[in-house]
């Protein structure tokens, strides 16, 4: 019988293929906790699939807080990912309000407007990817504080950074902005040039600017490596692809608004599980 966590697990392998397959290499028995998180996160991710229009993503984003809050208005019961997650929050005594703030941040998918500031964007990417990154580790770690909110902190923004680098075609086509506008003036980009298809060297020069705090933040947490438990090193696999990540991103070869800087799978599963056995080394 299929339970609530196979379909957590069956939602993360199609739309969060990385983090399904870091979940498989993480112990067994925290494996079902994982997939709940993960399942959870990218079903917030993907709301403006979903809706045409900004007001029904806000309902959906707030049928999630209400079910964080306990105040769910019915249908909880025939949603495996909302029972799964619901379990393992009881399970690890999870913090509701990082899992809140999960949604709060998904807010911004819903509409066209830019990122204000580099700022805000390293926010947006700490509460969507940071925090899920140290809800990991407190599964891991079996509930028990694991010390690694630094690490997390800034293996998120490196995560979220890169991904929303190889996303911008696609979010291009849909009139988002997520270059934020304090770097964008920086180097003299005009975002409408971005949203015609023109890969500009103004365009070029904020990619660049935005690689280099990537960069910045991987180091921070190779620095605070050592305080992070061997127990939570599945939580920071998907890192170890960034670096291969952004060294597609940087070929001249490569247009950022016509090309997503991709990996093949056989290399994305090998470098995860060339890397599992000493995670933050491999960062």
């Amino acid at each position: 019988m299929t339970t609530d966590f196979d379909h957590a697990a069956n939602v993360v392998r199609q739309f969060d293929k990385d983090r399904y397959l870091s979940a498989l290499l993480a112990p067994e028995t925290h494996r079902d906790g994982l997939m709940a998180l993960y399942a959870y996160s990218a079903e917030i991710a993907r709301v403006r699939e979903l809706v045409s229009e900004p007001l029904p993503g806000e309902v959906r984003l707030q049928w999630w807080r209400d079910l964080l809050e306990g105040t769910e208005h019915g249908a909880v019961a025939s949603n495996p990912v909302a029972n799964a997650l619901l379990q393992t929050i009881e399970r690890y005594a999870l913090p509701k309000q990082s899992l809140l703030a999960m949604a709060d941040a998904r807010v911004f998918d819903l509409y066209n407007d830019q990122m204000p500031s580099l700022n805000d964007l390293e926010g947006y990417a700490g509460e969507t990817v940071s925090g899920l990154i140290q809800l990991a580790c407190l599964v891991l770690n079996d509930g028990k504080d694991p010390g690694t909110a630094t690490a997390a902190g800034h293996a998120g923004v490196a995560y979220a950074l890169t991904g929303l680098m190889r996303a911008l075609p696609w979010h291009a086509s849909r009139q988002q902005m997520y270059l934020p506008k304090d770097v964008c003036e920086r180097h003299n980009l005009d975002t409408e040039s971005v949203f015609r298809g023109e890969t500009t060297p103004e365009l070029r020069a904020v990619l660049a600017e935005i690689r280099g705090h990537v960069r910045h933040h991987l180091g921070r947490v190779r620095q605070v490596a050592e305080e992070v438990p061997t127990a939570c090193q599945s939580a920071f696999l998907p890192l170890v692809l960034v670096e291969p990540f952004l060294k597609k991103l940087e070929q001249d070869s490569l247009d950022p608004l016509k090309e997503v800087a991709e990996l093949s799978q056989l290399r994305r599963q090998w470098i995860l599980w060339r890397a599992s056995g000493n995670v933050l080394k491999a960062i």
